[in-house]
């Protein structure tokens, strides 16, 4: 997929909602060692949901601001009742292809935007499993979130994007460890011919699905 079409795509997702390398001569003697692994910080939350429950982990390492805003809805218990709203599903690509969008619908219960912090950044690819942020211009990310059903590379961010669209992304802050049994349950349910207006119209689930509670956890 070419960069302009790649851009306009995850544009339109929105609204719904890639190295050289050389060969040198290598010494044993003179051979550093590997650099230790960057620790990374993770950060475990359950959502129990009427379909079942969803463990995530969250890397606070590489998406701190993600991570810490996610976190916050949790720990005010603003996730509690959120819902489960919305399946995407893609007509191409290898099947099942598409997202499962979540989210506080209560406006009251909204804490103030985020920065956008791009995949380019964070290293945090779109993939199957992965929780990503729902925004519309970059900035605007509040508590709706997206888990992927499957592999989305149109999602990540364009290599030298400064944050701008098109091509900044989506900001991808974790992944599904336990419970995508659950995820594709929830988003193969029936959804609405009617629900939802222009390109979500056909998205909306006929009933949607409860977030009872969304707590931390031990890592599991």
């Amino acid at each position: 997929m070419g960069a302009a079409r790649r851009g306009r795509f995850a544009v339109s997702l929105a609204l719904l909602l890639g190295f050289p390398f050389s060969i040198a001569p290598v010494f044993a003697a003179e051979t550093a060692p590997p650099a230790a692994a960057e620790p990374v910080e993770h950060v475990y939350v359950s959502l129990t949901t009427s379909a079942g429950v969803i463990t995530l982990d969250l890397d606070k390492t590489h998406a701190p601001l993600t991570t810490a805003n996610f976190l916050r809805y949790v720990d005010s218990k603003r996730m509690d009742g959120a819902v489960f709203y919305r399946a995407m599903h893609l007509p191409y690509g290898d099947t099942p292809a598409g997202l499962l969008q979540g989210g506080v619908r209560n406006g009251a219960k909204l804490f103030p935007p985020i920065p956008h912090e791009a995949t380019n950044r964070t290293g945090i690819l779109h993939k199957a499993g992965t929780i990503s942020m729902a925004r519309f211009a970059p900035g605007t990310a509040t508590a709706d979130f997206m888990i992927l059903i499957s592999d989305m590379p149109a999602l990540d961010a364009e290599p030298s994007n400064n944050g701008q669209d098109p091509g900044a992304g989506f900001a991808a802050f974790g992944h599904v460890v336990k419970g995508m049994d659950v995820v594709h349950a929830i988003w193969n349910t029936p959804r609405s011919a009617t629900k939802g207006e222009g390109v979500m119209k056909g998205d909306i689930l006929e009933n949607e699905i409860k977030i009872v509670s969304a707590r931390r956890i031990p890592a599991p």
